[in-house]
């Protein structure tokens, strides 16, 4: 097996990825992460989920070392018609074992490329307030737009904020990303 880290978008779930997905949420949430569920999470769960991630309008992309899922980012696009120019980044989930090597920078660049590619112009995405993933998304140009306060709870039972972003993409910026 390669020593590389391999990013792709995933088109259909084989079970081997549904598997590694299922797990890599499991060890996330079990971390701290929020994206959406509660530790510890039970494995038909994560199954479930996962069995259900790409519906029509939902790109999937995957970070592997040596074979291995260890990260992965969703974006939705809008098939509204009066949405057509937006979409949303979701469940950037990195395995806290390969996080600070540039995987979720990576992952969240693949998908703003392709959401440029499809004609969008407006990026979305919320995370809660005071967790690492707040400085990435600064970092990347994202702008907060507002917090929604005790939007989600943690294992702990405890409300926290969440930070609601946007990054928008104009017709220069769009043929700078198509570009590189």
């Amino acid at each position: 097996m390669s020593d590389a880290w391999m990013i792709a978008q995933v088109h259909n779930l084989q079970p081997t990825d549904q598997e590694q997905l299922a797990q890599l949420l499991i060890d996330v949430v079990a971390d701290g992460a929020s994206v959406g569920f509660l530790p510890p999470v039970e494995w038909a769960d994560a199954q479930a989920y996962w069995q259900e991630v790409l519906t029509e309008g939902v790109l999937l992309w995957v970070a592997r070392w040596q074979g291995e899922i260890m990260g992965s980012v969703q974006l939705h696009l809008c098939l509204k018609p009066n949405g057509s120019h937006r979409a949303e980044i979701a469940k950037l989930m990195v395995h806290p074992s390969a996080r600070r090597k540039g995987i979720g920078q990576q992952l969240m660049q693949l998908a703003e490329t392709r959401a440029v590619a499809e004609g969008r112009s407006l990026l979305v995405l919320d995370t809660r307030a005071g967790d690492p993933s707040n400085v990435l998304y600064r970092g990347l140009g994202y702008i907060e737009a507002g917090r929604i306060p005790q939007f989600a709870r943690s294992a702990d039972g405890h409300l926290h904020d969440t930070v609601l972003y946007y990054k928008t993409f104009t017709a220069l910026d769009a043929q700078k990303e198509l570009e590189e």
